[in-house]
């Protein structure tokens, strides 16, 4: 788990550069749960057809098994790439985020998760981790080391590998009067920000027009669902209530899921060429 953290610490931190963010939509859509590991001349192909070169693609390949986010194996002159199971368990994240998640919650009961925490000043990493953590897990900052959160949160797993024992206090909540919840809504989250990736999104693959002119729908499937998880990534699915009224989520959640579908076949039959071997010819190389 605090591997897999760790990949969730600089996905919070910043967005994945776009080649990485590119992969990793690849692998989730098309190695996750098949038990393959593809030829890096395949991956060089399916990205630079999604608009990245050559060499950023071997060079972030070379980058991610450095850090032990991709497996690499040889067979003759041609080598493999898998996920290693701490990319595996950030690819299943991702796969929920986008599939199994709605985009505004709609089924909120008025509880909250708030997590309070104080750390030494010399904390410093500990604590830029700790807030990075926070933020893929939707809390927003209330006041001072005081965090919320709509969602019920495994607070134990935020602090894991950080020596943070003893330093976290979590409680459910119910907001009373007269806290004014929109107002604290507002001030917790960015509410701009975040309507604005959505926006962005639309603006982006409503028009044909406009849309990315890509060669074929695989490509054009990679980078429409990079462009959605990076739209989605820091959103906390605030409840619906308290959003307002011309939030920008739903729509661009169905514009995405119909496009989604539309490069379906034509990429599953284009990602069925792909050059693979099962996991078990790359274990034992």
């Amino acid at each position: 788990m605090s591997e897999a953290l760790e990949h969730a610490d600089e996905a919070a931190d910043a967005d994945a550069p776009r080649p990485q963010a590119i992969l990793l939509t690849f692998l989730g859509g098309y190695l996750l749960g098949r038990g393959v590991h593809v030829a890096t001349s395949s991956l060089v192909d399916v990205l630079h057809r999604a608009g990245v070169s050559e060499h950023a693609t071997r060079s972030t390949v070379s980058r991610m098994a450095r850090r032990e986010q991709l497996h690499r194996v040889r067979r003759g002159r041609q080598v493999y790439v898998g996920p290693t199971p701490a990319t595996r368990e950030v690819l299943r994240d991702g796969d929920a985020r986008i599939w199994r998640t709605d985009v505004v919650n709609t089924r909120w009961d008025g509880s909250w998760t708030l997590l309070s925490f104080s750390l030494p000043d010399a904390w410093q990493r500990e604590r830029h981790l700790l807030r990075a953590r926070l933020v893929w897990a939707g809390f927003g900052p209330l006041q001072g080391g005081l965090w919320i959160a709509p969602t019920e949160v495994d607070v134990r797993a935020l602090g894991e590998g950080l020596g943070l024992d003893g330093r976290l206090r979590a409680f459910d909540a119910r907001a009373v009067a007269p806290t004014d919840v929109d107002a604290l809504v507002r001030d917790a989250w960015d509410l701009p920000a975040l309507a604005g990736r959505y926006a962005a999104f639309r603006d982006r693959w409503a028009d044909p027009a406009t849309r990315p002119d890509l060669p074929d729908p695989l490509a054009a499937q990679l980078l429409l669902q990079t462009d959605w998880l990076q739209a989605v990534r820091r959103d906390p699915r605030l409840p619906r209530r308290h959003l307002p009224p011309d939030w920008p989520a739903e729509p661009a959640h169905a514009l995405f899921r119909e496009l989604y579908g539309a490069y379906e076949p034509g990429a599953r039959a284009r990602a069925a060429d792909l050059d693979v071997i099962p996991d078990e010819d790359a274990a034992r190389g």
